[in-house]
């Protein structure tokens, strides 16, 4: 296929997707992300896609669409194909508007990249099949993770940013009454006993054996059970385990801890306090809530698979049928932090050095939010790894990069000097700069007049050449910290192969710190930056010509403080 019908298909296709007007820079992308042997051939491209765009936003929406689907239904075919790609697999046993799935975080800290994954898979399977999921907290051990009160709400309001929808929410530590009937249940079918033998028990269960009151009566165990709730024993002198395989090869199940008692005097949980002493452990309560709350499909990482044999025990004892479980791999994000307990260690011993959960150096999902990064881009990326049982890892390259490809179109473009000189401009009269925000939107722009012998500030490894271009103003010599016109016009600059560079008015600029994270520290650029950024509102996403995409953290009286989120 020739460039020309390559370039006329590409310019149809966008304008079709934009309701009849293409735009140059979203074509570009498009024609060199899908074809990069043509990156050689930029200068010719643009050129027809400029052509091509001038006749074809000419052509009404219906025509636009005829010709697409008439001469280029292979660019359509492409385009599906690549949607299908990124499909989910379906899930075993799924049935259409039946299915139920959940995410069931720990509220100890706030949820990481690796959680987002279940919760993101759990939520487009629910839609996939026109089913419900659930948000559960899973806070019934209030002494070894001991939930963080703000969590609850922090989690919500991740997972709402990433888009999530659960359409039903339950805490386990307000469930435990439950948990106490379906174990006195559990008791009664004879499938659980009262180990009252302490830490001789670990020895026995590794040797085969168990405590000798494994094989006492229902109605000793259901008075022993009573006792425990009473507050009879303490903590570490009573456990209800399940009763297993004691010759089961991993030692973890064989008679696994479904009770135990915890002393919330001294370790008081942050929504009930002191109430209940004896807790369920996760095994027993997420078997009992997926089953009550009916759960059809649980997705979560290959490390819970021991859990899900274990947790079998409960289901077979109760006569329920178990959900399908899918196990996929951990994942990871290359260069951060995404432990719970590491993040948590490093901020209590030096809270002076880090922001709080929310720092852009940690995998936390409020981290990357912080830093700029788009839940479309973190939704994207995870449905790409999807549900693979083996681990896998996600650069930062390759998520700076999909997420790079969703804010270019979007984010307004300003211009930014770091490691500033001062030049005077030798112009004999006052000019304007009329600089677009988006070259896909030219209509929006701002004026910026500067006058003779007016100071601009330009970063100091811009002047390694004499003669520059002044985005937007003109084409200047450098000499002596002068900057002398030499005339106005854009092809000139072309033909001779200028630099553009960007500049800000002296007078005019604003002071912008923008952070870099580099693992767990910052790289600091102190600069300027033109006085339009007073029109952007902390939170805005926008990009520094020839520097990056930053996201605007703080305004500090007259500075301005910014995160850098990538190149």
């Amino acid at each position: 296929m020739n460039l020309e019908k390559l370039v006329k298909g590409y310019v149809l296709k966008n304008a079709v997707r934009h309701g009849g007007q293409a735009r140059v820079g979203s074509v570009m992308s498009m024609i060199l992300g899908d074809n990069p042997d043509l990156k050689p051939r930029a200068k010719e491209v643009v050129k027809l896609v400029q052509k091509y765009v001038n006749e074809i936003n000419k052509l009404p929406l219906s025509e636009q669409k005829r010709i697409l689907e008439e001469e280029y239904e292979w660019l359509l075919r492409e385009e599906k194909e690549k949607k299908e790609e990124k499909t989910l697999p379906p899930l075993p046993n799924a049935v259409e508007g039946k299915v139920v799935t959940r995410f069931a975080p720990n509220p100890d800290f706030v949820i990481h990249l690796g959680n987002a994954r279940p919760a993101i898979l759990s939520d487009e399977y629910a839609k996939m099949y026109k089913g419900r999921m659930i948000l559960r907290f899973e806070d019934t051990d209030p002494r070894t993770k001991r939930p963080m009160i703000e969590a609850y709400d922090l989690i919500k309001e991740d997972l709402r940013w990433l888009n999530v929808v659960w359409h039903e929410e339950y805490i386990q530590s307000q469930r435990i009454e439950i948990f106490y009937d379906v174990a006195r249940e559990v008791i009664k079918r004879g499938c659980a006993y009262i180990d009252l033998c302490k830490e001789k028990s670990r020895e026995l269960l590794r040797a085969g054996k168990s405590c000798e009151t494994r094989n006492n009566s229902v109605e000793w165990q259901l008075e022993q059970f009573d006792k425990m709730l009473e507050g009879y024993y303490g903590e570490g002198e009573a456990v209800v385990r399940m009763k297993t395989d004691l010759s089961h090869p991993n030692p973890s199940v064989r008679d696994w801890v479904a009770f135990r008692i915890i002393d919330t005097e001294r370790y008081p949980h942050p929504l009930v306090g002191s109430k209940y002493v004896v807790w369920p452990t996760y095994n027993f309560a997420v078997s009992v809530d997926d089953h009550m709350m009916g759960v059809t499909h649980v997705l979560r990482g290959k490390e819970h698979q021991v859990n899900t044999e274990k947790q079998l025990y409960v289901y077979r004892c109760m006569n329920w049928d178990p959900p399908e479980f899918i196990h996929f791999g951990r994942l990871k994000l290359e260069g951060f932090i995404m432990s719970k307990s590491y993040i948590r260690s490093l901020m209590e011993e030096n809270p002076d050095k880090f922001m709080g959960f929310d720092d852009p150096r940690f995998g936390t999902i409020a981290g990357l939010r912080r830093r700029g990064i788009l839940p479309e881009a973190i939704r994207q990326l995870i449905l790409e790894v999807g549900i693979k049982r083996g681990d896998a890892k996600i650069s930062w390259d390759n998520l700076a990069a999909t997420n790079r490809k969703i804010l270019d179109p979007i984010a307004d473009r300003l211009m930014f000097v770091w490691d500033p000189v001062e030049i005077t401009l030798d112009i004999n009269e006052c000019m304007t700069a009329s600089i677009p925000y988006h070259p896909d939107r030219p209509e929006r722009k701002r004026e910026i007049q500067v006058c003779p012998r007016e100071k601009i500030l330009v970063n100091k490894n811009d002047l390694d050449r004499r003669d520059i271009r002044l985005m937007g103003l003109g084409n200047f010599s450098i000499e002596n910290g002068a900057a002398k016109l030499i005339n106005v016009e854009l092809d000139y600059a072309r033909q001779r192969k200028l630099p553009i560079i960007q500049w800000v008015p002296a007078s005019k600029s604003v002071k912008l710190k923008v952070m870099e994270p580099q693992g767990l520290e910052f790289r600091i650029y102190d600069g300027y930056i033109e006085s339009a950024i007073r029109e952007y509102k902390i939170d805005a996403r926008l990009q520094l010509f020839r520097f990056g995409f930053i996201r605007l953290d703080q305004i500090s009286g007259d500075e301005y403080i910014a995160i850098l989120s990538h190149k």
